[in-house]
């Protein structure tokens, strides 16, 4: 196994998921600046910008004294269903580089304090894929929710071998690597679950990091799962797309876990949503999993994902958890963007209780 080795979604201090190459999350080019716009940094506040910011959008930000906003910069900025849609950059002290996440503040966060939902995307994605393809803001902006999706991976870590392998590197992460050196800054786990909610916090005191809920697909759906399941004092409610729940039983997650954490199988378990399941669950702030999975998808055929693994634990530790098998879906965006709103919504009702 050379460089970085397969693919699993490592959530910085935990394993999130692993999934295989998937067309649907080729990246796009962000949002380009409007004509004329020019970096500069407001002297109300430390946000820097890229762009001229769109009317009212400083109102829902912090001031000069909010802390991590000091080192936040705006990429880009647009109106969405009465609401703002923002691409942010910052330097990550968990990945000690630049990272990149979009929120969406939805109409009520310029009067209100609004929840969040987190979105963790699949393998090869960055934060735009779900932003750009999922249709998730006009459920959102209705039912008064901010989404924040981080992007998969550190970029520039400069680590040897990211760029080799879509498995694993770039766009391929969501765990905290017990490795050494530069290697070290692959540490999604800890980002998603204890950087990025304080910088949200911190940039944009609207959002109400306190009432969280987490979604995810494939190897973010991973990701959401065990980020939930390790930390249910942190998250309101927790569902899925097309999710890797047992990787310790498929060949991509003793692939991957090799790779991330050695030889020790009882390490791998505690990035394992399933084993977590039976080893701590149930969760009962959580409330009901969804878990949604389309019936033609060729990695549930393979033998990949096992959803049938965590129902089952469910079932055994009593709790609550509903999985839809959709009749004909794939693994694409297409399947998640039809099902999305049921998903925001299913959050919105906890998050909003």
């Amino acid at each position: 196994m050379r460089g970085i080795a397969p693919a699993v979604l490592l959530l910085l201090h935990g394993v999130a998921g692993f999934v295989p190459p998937n067309p649907s999350c080729t990246s796009s080019a962000p949002a380009a600046a409007p004509k004329g716009s020019s970096s500069s940094s407001s002297s109300s506040d430390n946000i820097k910008r890229s762009s001229s910011p769109l009317r009212g959008a400083d109102s829902i930000m912090a001031s000069s004294s909010g802390g991590a906003a000091a080192d936040l910069e705006i990429k880009s900025e647009t109106a969405c269903f009465g609401g703002r849609l923002l691409k942010c950059v910052h330097q990550s002290k968990a990945t000690k580089t630049p990272m990149t996440f979009t929120v969406f503040l939805p109409p009520a966060a310029a009067s209100s304090a609004v929840p969040v939902l987190y979105y963790l995307s699949g393998l090869t994605c960055t934060d735009d894929n779900f932003i750009q393809k999922a249709g998730a803001q006009r459920i959102a902006a209705l039912r008064g929710v901010a989404l924040v999706a981080p992007d998969t991976s550190p970029r520039g870590a400069g680590v040897a071998g990211e760029a080799g392998t879509s498995a694993q590197g770039l766009g391929s992460t969501w765990t905290r690597r017990k490795r050494t050196g530069k290697k070290t800054r692959y540490r999604m786990y800890a980002y998603v679950t204890e950087e990025l909610p304080a910088v949200v916090a911190a940039s944009f005191p609207a959002v109400d990091t306190s009432k969280a809920s987490v979604c995810g697909h494939s190897m973010g759906g991973h990701g959401a799962l065990v980020v939930a399941f390790r930390n249910p004092d942190k998250y309101r409610s927790v569902s899925a797309f097309s999710a890797i729940c047992n990787p310790v039983e498929c060949p991509w997650g003793k692939k991957a876990f090799s790779g991330y954490l050695g030889k020790d199988e009882a390490a791998w378990k505690e990035y394992d949503a399933t084993e977590l399941m039976l080893r701590d669950g149930p969760f009962p702030s959580l409330g009901k999993i969804l878990l949604d999975q389309g019936s033609a998808d060729n990695f549930l055929t393979a033998g990949q994902l096992l959803p049938e693994a965590l129902v089952k634990a469910c079932e055994d530790k009593g709790q609550p958890c509903e999985m839809r098998m959709q009749d004909g879906y794939d693994h694409s965006y297409f399947f998640i963007s039809t099902f999305i709103e049921d998903h925001v919504s299913m959050h919105a009702d906890r998050l909003l209780a």
